[in-house]
């Protein structure tokens, strides 16, 4: 995978996408997702923001943290710059078609999830919260 191949697939994805190669940012439904990559870390990221961290209690965070080992897959919730976030991380060169897609789709329906299910999709792993 390379920053052109994100460029075709983002755009296939979503007609209202704005940025650069290396920073992109596009509506998935009624979500902002954004995507930055760092060519030479061999690193991309998917993101969305979900909620502002300031309504995160104890709770809540913990809640968070269950959801991220049982519910949560690929995609994962994430703080930063007050913000909850939902977050799909890769490296860049092995990342195909497939696992761009149903990163950005994970990550969509976590934030989506935020506050009911916690989930990024139909599987969930046993062993977490009871």
């Amino acid at each position: 995978m390379d920053n052109q191949r994100l460029q075709t697939i983002i755009e296939d994805i979503s007609r209202q996408v704005e940025g650069d190669p290396g920073y992109w940012s596009f509506a998935v439904g009624e979500r902002q997702v954004i995507v930055i990559t760092d060519v030479a870390a061999d690193r991309m990221r998917i993101m969305t923001p979900v909620a502002e961290d300031g309504v995160l209690t104890p709770d809540a965070s913990s809640v968070l943290l269950h959801a991220n080992f049982d519910r949560a897959l690929d995609a994962r919730y994430a703080l930063a710059r007050g913000y909850i976030w939902s977050v799909f991380i890769h490296p860049l060169s092995p990342l195909t078609d497939a696992e761009f897609r149903d990163g950005v789709s994970q990550v969509v329906t976590l934030a989506d999830n935020y506050g009911t299910s916690y989930s990024s999709g139909a599987l969930v792993f046993q062993g977490g919260q009871n």
